[in-house]
C-alpha cells in the first residue's frame, strides 16, 4: 500500500552539471582545457568522436535553460565555473571580464527566478597550460587554483548560495594516474598520491581564503562515495574491504571533512613507499580548514573480496594488489553504464556520514541513471517516456527519506543531470537528463521524468510503497 513520503521544509530540489559538459566554448575567450587538448591528440578516445566545443551550448541558452529549470521543479542548481574561461591565458594572468559578465548574468538570472546557485570551482577541467606545468602534482598549480578561487569569491560571492571547492576529486586521480580515463592517462600511483595530496591542500587553502572574505554563503566539497561491502564476513574479505574503503572513500573524506588522514591509509602508503611530499605546515592548514557542507554523489556500491591470485611484484603498484572486485550473483544492473543499482547504498552512506563525520550538513549532490538510445522510448510527440528514471529516483529518495527520519542531516537532492550533457570520453553515449537534447538543432524537450520532478518538488514528496524498504 502506498503512502505519501514528505521531505523537510525548504528541501533542495535540483540537479547538477559542469562547465565543460554544458557551456560550450562560446566567444568570451577561454584557455584550452585538458579535454580539448586530448580530443585533438586522440579523438578516437571519445565516443563517436564528439568533443566539448558545443555540448548543450548553455552559454548562449542560459535564459531558456533557467526557465526549463523552473518548469522541472528546481529551487536550486549546481553548476561549475570554468577556470579556463575565467583565466583565458592558461589559468593564470589577468581575469577575463567577459567571463565575469557571463557568470554574473547567469547567477543573477537564477536568483531572480527563485533558483539557488550552488557553485563548484573545479570539475575535472584543468587548463592545459597548467597541466603542462605539473597539474595537481605541482605546488605552483595549487597557488594558481587558490588565486582563481579567491577571484571567484570576490567577483561572484554576492550571488552564490553555496560554494564547493571540488567535485569528485578522486576521479582525476583514478583517471589520470591509474585507470586511463582522464588525460594524461598514466600508470603511476605515487604521482597520483602527490596529486591527491595537493588537491586536498588546495581545498583547504581555498577555504582559508573564503573565510577571510566573510561571505554569507557556506563552502564545502562534493565527493563520490560508494559504500564498500565485503563478499563475506571471512577475515580476508573484511580486510580487503577495509583497505578499499581507506583508498577510495576515506582518502578524501577524512582530510576534507575532518582535517586528518586515515591511519590505515598512511600506514599502507609508507609500507609500499608511496607517500607524497609535503611540509608540516600543510597538515596544519588542512586540519584548520575543513568543509562546512558536504555533497554526496552516489551511483553504485563497491563490492570486494580477498585476492585469489598472486600479484606480480615487478608490476606497477595499484590498489588491486589488495582486493578483487566481487561480482555478486543476482545484483540489479544498469546495463548501459555497467553499474549496479543498489538503492540501500545511499542510506548506508548517509548513516556513515551521520555516525562518523559529526552529522555534517550534507545533501545528495549527484544520483542518476544513464541510458543509451533513449529515442526508443519517445512517444509520437517526441517526448521520452522514461518511467525507468522516475522509478530510480523514487527508489533512492525513499532511502534518503528513511535516513532523514533517523537523524541524518540531509538537506536536499540533486539529480545528475538537468539537460542531457556531454559526458567526457563517453560523450553522449548515455543520457541522464530530465530534459532531452537534440544534438543537431539544440532543441530541448522535457522528458516524463522532468514532469514528475516538478510534481515531486511542488508536493515536496511523492507516493511510495514503503514496505519495499529493507
Amino acid at each position: 500500500m502506498k503512502e505519501m513520503i514528505s521531505f523537510p521544509k525548504d528541501f533542495w530540489w535540483g540537479s547538477a552539471w559542469s562547465a565543460e559538459q554544458a557551456e560550450g566554448r562560446g566567444t568570451t575567450g577561454k584557455a584550452e582545457t585538458v579535454w580539448e587538448h586530448w580530443f585533438k591528440e586522440e579523438p578516437n578516445r571519445f565516443y563517436n568522436r564528439i568533443d566539448s566545443s558545443v555540448t548543450t551550448n548553455h552559454i548562449n541558452h542560459y535564459k531558456e535553460d533557467i526557465q526549463l529549470m523552473k518548469e522541472t521543479g528546481h529551487n536550486s542548481f549546481r553548476l561549475s565555473i570554468s577556470w579556463a574561461r575565467m583565466f583565458p591565458e592558461g589559468g593564470t594572468g589577468k581575469v577575463n571580464p567577459k567571463a565575469i559578465e557571463f557568470y554574473r548574468n547567469l547567477l543573477t538570472e537564477m536568483n531572480e527566478n527563485g533558483i539557488r546557485p550552488f557553485v563548484n570551482l573545479y570539475h575535472f577541467d584543468m587548463p592545459f597550460a597548467l597541466q603542462e606545468r605539473g597539474g595537481w602534482e605541482s605546488r605552483e598549480v595549487v597557488d594558481a587554483y587558490v588565486n582563481y578561487a579567491t577571484t571567484c569569491f570576490k567577483e561572484l560571492g554576492d550571488l552564490v548560495y553555496h560554494w564547493f571547492t571540488f567535485n569528485e576529486p578522486l576521479g582525476p586521480i583514478l583517471g589520470s594516474y591509474l585507470e586511463g580515463f582522464h588525460y594524461p592517462a598514466l600508470v603511476d600511483f605515487k604521482r597520483g598520491a602527490q596529486a591527491a595530496f595537493y588537491t586536498i591542500l588546495a581545498h583547504a587553502l581555498a577555504i582559508q581564503s573564503f573565510k577571510k572574505l566573510q561571505l554569507n554563503s557556506k563552502i564545502g566539497v562534493i565527493l563520490n562515495l560508494s559504500p564498500t561491502y565485503p563478499r563475506s564476513q571471512q577475515p580476508a574479505d573484511i580486510k580487503a574491504a577495509e583497505i578499499v574503503d581507506a583508498l577510495y572513500t576515506r582518502s578524501f573524506l577524512d582530510p576534507m571533512v575532518k582535517g586528518t588522514f586515515p591511519e590505515k591509509l598512511v600506514e599502507l602508503l609508507k609500507e609500499y613507499d608511496q607517500m607524497p611530499v609535503y611540509e608540516a605546515a600543510d597538515l596544519t592548514v588542512i586540519q584548520q580548514n575543513t568543509a562546512q557542507i558536504l555533497g554526496l554523489n552516489y551511483y553504485e556500491p563497491r563490492r570486494v573480496k580477498a585476492r585469489l591470485t598472486a600479484i606480480n611484484p615487478e608490476g606497477p603498484f595499484l590498489p588491486e594488489w589488495f582486493y578483487e572486485s566481487y561480482d555478486m550473483p543476482g545484483k540489479r544492473m544498469n546495463i548501459y553504464r555497467g553499474w549496479e543499482i543498489y538503492e540501500k547504498g545511499i542510506y548506508d552512506l548517509c548513516v556513515d556520514i551521520r555516525d562518523n563525520y559529526d552529522n555534517i550538513e550534507a545533501f545528495i549532490s549527484e544520483n542518476g541513471m544513464g541510458v543509451a538510445d533513449e529515442e526508443r522510448f519517445m512517444d509520437e510527440k517526441g517526448q521520452v517516456i522514461d518511467d525507468y528514471r522516475i522509478n530510480y529516483i523514487k527508489d533512492h529518495l525513499a532511502y534518503v527519506h528513511k535516513a532523514i527520519s533517523e537523524g541524518c542531516n540531509i538537506k536536499g537532492y540533486h539529480l545528475w543531470t538537468f539537460i542531457d550533457c556531454w559526458s567526457w570520453i563517453n560523450a553522449y553515449k548515455n543520457r541522464y537528463g530530465l530534459v532531452s537534447l537534440n544534438l543537431e538543432n539544440q532543441k530541448r524537450t522535457i522528458k516524463k521524468s522532468g514532469e514528475f520532478y516538478k510534481e515531486m518538488s511542488h508536493n515536496n514528496g511523492f507516493e511510495y510503497d514503503t514496505h519495499r524498504l529493507v
